[in-house]
């Protein structure tokens, strides 16, 4: 792997942070939204976000590889040596219903592995960063994930009613459950500590989670599908069958729960 150029970060987040003010003219104005798939809506936000960040970073970067959930995706990407990973908008129902949990991702991927990270909640201002051995950062500040290494009584971002089906072999513990909309932003509260860990058991895209998996990685923590498998990026299909992240010591406890499961 190459040393790393810090200037492709700084080039991530003047982007994410001009296109932070795109979404959020977009949110307290009048916009349209439609339903690219059942369930899976879109809004003209989302549009112009992913044209501003393609054209601002391409523009900057025109070797670099391009994938996004707002563009058509091509075989291309798959030969290049770096490319950018983007969600325009991770979260656009929150975004819709006006709901502050949204976010803009974008990384820099590189052999597979993301080594430049940019998360931004437009609506909170909480700017998460991170460079590969350079450690993650919260608007400036350095950040960590918690050392709880035990289940019970963790504070977990994850559905209710994943952790109540019946089909666990064993209940979970107790523990402290909250929700959020945005992947990215979920993973981000894990790895500034708000939250001990996060499980989402459900397919989730390469740019659901590049830029937050490095964020999280840089903070301490291990992010994997339930199996314990590593997520790979810029794979001919940019798919994971799920994710799970926090401190190591949690992350092995919430395994020995989930490594058995069959998912698609």
């Amino acid at each position: 792997m190459r040393a790393i150029d810090v200037t492709d970060l700084e080039l991530l987040i003047a982007a994410v942070r001009e296109a932070g003010g795109i979404a959020r003219s977009g949110y307290e104005g009048v916009q349209k939204s439609w339903e690219k798939s059942k369930g899976n809506p879109v809004t003209e936000t989302d549009l112009a976000v992913d044209r501003f960040l393609k054209e601002r970073l391409c523009g900057a970067r025109p070797d670099y590889g391009w994938l996004s959930e707002e563009s058509t995706d091509t075989p291309a990407r798959l030969s290049k040596a770096r490319l950018f990973v983007v969600d325009p908008i991770d979260g656009t129902l929150a975004f819709i219903k006006r709901k502050p949990e949204f976010t803009i991702c974008v990384a820099v991927v590189e052999a597979g592995t993301p080594v430049s990270a940019v998360v931004l909640n437009p609506m909170t201002q909480e700017l998460f960063t991170a460079v590969a051995g350079g450690g993650a950062r919260l608007n400036g500040q350095m950040i960590a994930v918690s050392a709880r290494p035990q289940i019970e009584g963790c504070r977990m971002l994850v559905a209710r009613d994943v952790i109540a089906h019946p089909a666990w072999p064993k209940p979970w513990p107790t523990m402290d459950i909250g929700k959020r909309s945005s992947i990215a932003y979920r993973m981000t509260l894990v790895a500034n500590g708000t939250y001990d860990a996060m499980m989402a058991l459900s397919s989730k895209c390469e740019w659901d989670t590049a830029a937050a998996a490095l964020i999280v990685q840089e903070a301490g923590g291990v992010v994997s599908e339930h199996t314990g498998a590593t997520l790979g990026y810029n794979q001919p299909k940019p798919l994971h069958r799920s994710v799970i992240c926090a401190g190591p010591a949690l992350h092995a406890a919430i395994l020995e729960r989930t490594g058995s499961l069959s998912l698609p």
